[in-house]
Protein backbone atom coordinates (compact mmCIF):
# COMPACT_ATOMS: atom_id res chain seq x y z
CA UNK A 1 0.00 0.00 0.00
CA UNK A 2 1.46 3.45 -0.95
CA UNK A 3 -0.97 5.90 0.54
CA UNK A 4 -4.87 5.85 2.28
CA UNK A 5 -7.30 8.03 1.31
CA UNK A 6 -10.15 8.50 2.86
CA UNK A 7 -13.55 10.29 2.17
CA UNK A 8 -14.76 12.46 5.33
CA UNK A 9 -18.19 14.21 5.56
CA UNK A 10 -18.22 14.66 9.30
CA UNK A 11 -20.74 12.03 9.68
CA UNK A 12 -20.14 9.34 12.28
CA UNK A 13 -19.62 6.75 9.42
CA UNK A 14 -17.02 9.19 7.89
CA UNK A 15 -15.36 9.76 11.26
CA UNK A 16 -14.84 6.06 11.86
CA UNK A 17 -13.48 5.73 8.36
CA UNK A 18 -11.08 8.35 9.25
CA UNK A 19 -9.85 6.46 12.40
CA UNK A 20 -9.30 2.94 10.97
CA UNK A 21 -7.39 5.12 7.49
CA UNK A 22 -5.13 6.90 10.20
CA UNK A 23 -4.72 3.37 11.94
CA UNK A 24 -3.69 1.70 8.78
CA UNK A 25 -1.32 5.23 7.66
CA UNK A 26 0.10 4.69 11.26
CA UNK A 27 0.66 0.82 10.75
CA UNK A 28 1.93 0.52 7.67
CA UNK A 29 3.82 3.90 7.98
CA UNK A 30 2.11 5.40 4.68
CA UNK A 31 0.82 8.64 4.39
CA UNK A 32 -3.19 9.16 4.81
CA UNK A 33 -4.96 11.70 2.79
CA UNK A 34 -8.08 13.01 4.29
CA UNK A 35 -10.74 14.41 1.38
CA UNK A 36 -13.74 16.36 1.77
CA UNK A 37 -15.42 17.17 -1.73
CA UNK A 38 -17.94 20.24 -1.70
CA UNK A 39 -20.42 21.60 -4.16
CA UNK A 40 -22.22 24.91 -4.25
CA UNK A 41 -25.58 24.10 -2.29
CA UNK A 42 -27.77 24.58 -5.60
CA UNK A 43 -25.26 22.91 -7.80
CA UNK A 44 -22.73 23.50 -10.18
CA UNK A 45 -25.04 24.13 -12.96
CA UNK A 46 -27.37 26.48 -11.38
CA UNK A 47 -24.20 27.92 -9.87
CA UNK A 48 -22.89 28.16 -13.58
CA UNK A 49 -25.75 30.38 -14.56
CA UNK A 50 -25.32 33.36 -11.74
CA UNK A 51 -21.53 32.49 -9.97
CA UNK A 52 -20.60 34.49 -7.21
CA UNK A 53 -17.01 34.10 -6.10
CA UNK A 54 -18.10 35.31 -2.26
CA UNK A 55 -20.09 32.89 -1.69
CA UNK A 56 -17.77 29.89 -3.23
CA UNK A 57 -15.28 31.25 -1.20
CA UNK A 58 -17.47 30.96 1.84
CA UNK A 59 -18.41 27.53 1.06
CA UNK A 60 -15.04 26.31 0.87
CA UNK A 61 -14.03 28.00 4.29
CA UNK A 62 -16.95 26.65 5.26
CA UNK A 63 -15.77 22.97 3.68
CA UNK A 64 -12.26 23.40 5.61
CA UNK A 65 -14.15 23.98 8.62
CA UNK A 66 -15.93 20.50 8.52
CA UNK A 67 -12.49 18.61 7.99
CA UNK A 68 -10.70 20.17 10.27
CA UNK A 69 -13.72 19.22 12.65
CA UNK A 70 -13.79 15.89 11.74
CA UNK A 71 -10.15 15.55 12.60
CA UNK A 72 -10.71 16.92 15.84
CA UNK A 73 -13.82 14.91 16.62
CA UNK A 74 -12.46 12.24 15.23
CA UNK A 75 -9.03 11.81 16.15
CA UNK A 76 -8.73 14.87 18.57
CA UNK A 77 -6.84 16.57 16.87
CA UNK A 78 -4.30 15.87 13.60
CA UNK A 79 -1.78 12.82 15.21
CA UNK A 80 1.74 13.63 14.97
CA UNK A 81 2.57 10.56 14.59
CA UNK A 82 1.01 9.85 10.82
CA UNK A 83 1.62 11.44 8.12
CA UNK A 84 -1.63 13.24 7.75
CA UNK A 85 -2.93 15.73 5.32
CA UNK A 86 -6.49 17.09 4.57
CA UNK A 87 -7.52 18.11 1.48
CA UNK A 88 -11.02 20.09 0.06
CA UNK A 89 -11.65 20.13 -3.19
CA UNK A 90 -14.65 21.57 -5.04
CA UNK A 91 -16.28 18.96 -6.89
CA UNK A 92 -18.98 15.91 -6.88
CA UNK A 93 -17.68 13.14 -3.81
CA UNK A 94 -17.24 10.28 -6.14
CA UNK A 95 -15.67 11.92 -9.00
CA UNK A 96 -12.94 13.41 -6.22
CA UNK A 97 -12.26 10.51 -4.60
CA UNK A 98 -11.70 8.32 -7.49
CA UNK A 99 -9.33 11.26 -9.36
CA UNK A 100 -7.72 11.36 -5.77
CA UNK A 101 -6.68 7.49 -5.51
CA UNK A 102 -5.10 7.16 -8.52
CA UNK A 103 -1.32 6.35 -7.65
CA UNK A 104 -0.59 2.60 -7.62
CA UNK A 105 -0.83 0.97 -4.39
CA UNK A 106 -3.70 3.57 -3.23
CA UNK A 107 -6.52 2.39 -1.02
CA UNK A 108 -9.74 4.56 -0.36
CA UNK A 109 -11.35 3.98 2.53
CA UNK A 110 -15.12 5.22 2.98
CA UNK A 111 -17.65 5.23 6.06
CA UNK A 112 -20.64 2.89 5.10
CA UNK A 113 -23.96 4.96 7.20
CA UNK A 114 -26.89 2.40 8.05
CA UNK A 115 -29.15 4.36 6.30
CA UNK A 116 -32.80 4.75 8.18
CA UNK A 117 -35.40 3.78 6.12
CA UNK A 118 -35.39 2.96 2.07
CA UNK A 119 -34.94 6.53 1.15
CA UNK A 120 -32.08 7.16 3.61
CA UNK A 121 -30.15 4.32 2.94
CA UNK A 122 -30.49 4.79 -0.78
CA UNK A 123 -29.30 8.51 -0.54
CA UNK A 124 -26.70 7.71 2.04
CA UNK A 125 -25.19 5.45 -0.31
CA UNK A 126 -24.91 6.62 -3.58
CA UNK A 127 -21.88 8.08 -3.20
CA UNK A 128 -20.18 4.50 -2.16
CA UNK A 129 -21.95 2.49 -4.58
CA UNK A 130 -21.12 5.37 -7.43
CA UNK A 131 -16.97 5.35 -5.85
CA UNK A 132 -16.92 1.54 -6.16
CA UNK A 133 -18.24 1.23 -9.72
CA UNK A 134 -15.37 3.38 -10.62
CA UNK A 135 -12.26 3.39 -8.64
CA UNK A 136 -9.33 2.14 -9.68
CA UNK A 137 -7.87 1.48 -6.31
CA UNK A 138 -9.28 -1.02 -3.99
CA UNK A 139 -12.01 0.15 -1.54
CA UNK A 140 -12.73 -0.71 2.12
CA UNK A 141 -15.92 0.53 3.73
CA UNK A 142 -15.78 0.95 7.35
CA UNK A 143 -19.17 0.74 8.99
CA UNK A 144 -20.87 3.48 11.18
CA UNK A 145 -21.77 3.02 14.77
CA UNK A 146 -25.51 1.68 14.99
CA UNK A 147 -28.10 4.31 16.63
CA UNK A 148 -31.05 3.70 17.94
CA UNK A 149 -33.99 4.77 15.98
CA UNK A 150 -33.63 9.10 16.14
CA UNK A 151 -30.96 9.29 17.34
CA UNK A 152 -28.44 10.38 14.35
CA UNK A 153 -31.52 13.38 13.72
CA UNK A 154 -31.03 14.27 17.90
CA UNK A 155 -26.76 14.26 16.84
CA UNK A 156 -27.42 16.52 13.56
CA UNK A 157 -29.77 18.98 14.79
CA UNK A 158 -27.82 19.20 18.46
CA UNK A 159 -24.37 19.70 16.18
CA UNK A 160 -25.61 22.18 13.57
CA UNK A 161 -23.63 25.67 13.43
CA UNK A 162 -24.06 28.37 11.64
CA UNK A 163 -21.38 29.43 8.61
CA UNK A 164 -20.95 32.76 10.28
CA UNK A 165 -20.39 30.91 13.68
CA UNK A 166 -17.86 29.15 13.11
CA UNK A 167 -14.35 29.69 14.83
CA UNK A 168 -11.03 30.93 13.98
CA UNK A 169 -8.92 28.71 11.22
CA UNK A 170 -6.45 25.55 13.56
CA UNK A 171 -3.20 24.53 12.64
CA UNK A 172 -4.59 21.34 11.14
CA UNK A 173 -2.49 21.25 7.57
CA UNK A 174 -5.60 21.43 5.74
CA UNK A 175 -5.45 22.98 1.95
CA UNK A 176 -7.83 24.42 0.16
CA UNK A 177 -8.07 23.18 -3.23
CA UNK A 178 -10.10 25.28 -5.52
CA UNK A 179 -9.81 22.87 -8.96
CA UNK A 180 -12.81 21.21 -9.30
CA UNK A 181 -12.52 17.46 -9.90
CA UNK A 182 -13.06 17.55 -14.09
CA UNK A 183 -10.09 20.11 -13.85
CA UNK A 184 -11.93 23.48 -14.46
CA UNK A 185 -11.35 26.41 -12.05
CA UNK A 186 -12.99 27.28 -8.92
Amino acid sequence: MARVVVGVTGSLASLAALRYATALGRRDEVPVLAVLAWEPPEGEALYARMPDRAWARTWAEDARHRLEDAFVEGLGGVPSDVDLEGRVVRGAPAAVLCATADRPGDLLVLGSAPGSGRRGRLRRRAVLRAVVRRAESPVLTVPGPALLPGEARVLRRNTRTPVSGRRGPTETGVRVDGARADGGAG
